[in-house]
C-alpha cells in the first residue's frame, strides 16, 4: 500500500470514528440526556458493569487522576453515578452507575445501533458484518479514549 493510500485510509477511519461518536452523542441527547458529553460516555463504558475507582477511570481515559476525579464529581452531581465503599480496598471508593447512568448507557446503545443500521443501508448488512469481523482482527491496544 502506498503512503498516500494509507493516509487516505487513516483519514477515513478517523472520520468514521468521529462521526460515530457525534451521532451517538446526538442520539443520547435526543433521548433526553442533554447534560452529557461524549467523554461521559467513555467513562460510562468503563464504569459498566461493575464500577471502577478514579484511578481505574483515569487510566482508561488517559487522563490524570485529578481530571478523572473532576469528571466523577460531575457525573455524580448529575445523578449518573454514585460513590460506594470499595469491597476490596477500604481506602478506595468504587464509582458505579446509577439507574440514570444505565438508562443513558442504553440510550447510547440504541443510538449506536441506529448508526450501524444506516451503514448497512449503504453497504449492506453482510458487508457491515464483514467490516466488523475484519476490524476486530486488528491488533489495537488499550481502551477507546475520548479526544479531549
Amino acid at each position: 500500500m502506498h503512503n498516500s493510500d494509507a493516509l487516505a485510509l487513516t483519514a477515513t477511519l478517523l472520520a468514521a470514528a468521529g462521526d460515530l461518536t457525534q451521532r451517538i452523542h446526538e442520539g443520547v441527547v435526543a433521548r433526553g440526556f442533554g447534560d452529557v458529553r461524549p467523554a461521559h460516555g467513555f467513562a460510562f463504558a468503563r464504569l459498566a458493569p461493575s464500577g471502577a475507582t478514579v484511578t481505574d477511570l483515569a487510566a482508561h481515559l488517559g487522563v490524570t487522576k485529578q481530571a478523572a476525579s473532576q469528571l466523577v464529581d460531575e457525573i455524580v452531581r448529575k445523578g449518573y453515578a454514585e460513590r460506594r465503599p470499595h469491597p476490596g480496598d477500604a481506602r478506595a471508593r468504587l464509582i458505579v452507575l446509577t439507574e440514570r447512568g444505565w438508562a443513558c448507557t442504553r440510550a447510547a446503545e440504541e443510538a449506536a445501533a441506529e448508526v450501524v443500521r444506516a451503514w448497512a443501508d449503504v453497504l449492506g448488512e453482510s458487508e457491515v458484518r464483514l467490516l466488523a469481523q475484519r476490524l476486530g482482527r486488528l491488533p489495537v491496544e488499550g481502551p477507546i479514549r475520548p479526544a479531549w
